[in-house]
């Protein structure tokens, strides 16, 4: 089946579903080994892992960079 879809709907389906899952699933392992063991290379490895996979995320379960209730820039007119 993944043979028949094209390779910009795969590469969309990796990019918006599994690299956000995997970052998620890397960054619940990595904290679990910082809990136990404290920082070191392989938690920190883990984090910076799944730092990467999110920044580079997108679709319905990557984290959005601007958060539209966030605070508002003093700069900017008002309405």
């Amino acid at each position: 089946m993944w043979a028949f879809l094209s390779a910009r709907l795969r590469m969309w389906l990796l990019l918006a579903l599994a690299a956000p899952l995997l970052a998620w699933l890397l960054g619940l392992i990595g904290d679990a080994v910082e809990a136990r063991r404290g920082a070191n290379g392989l938690s920190r490895g883990l984090q910076w892992a799944r730092s990467w996979l999110r920044h580079r995320s997108r679709g319905p379960w990557a984290r959005r960079a601007a958060d539209p209730t966030g605070p508002i820039d003093p700069g900017m007119p008002a309405r």
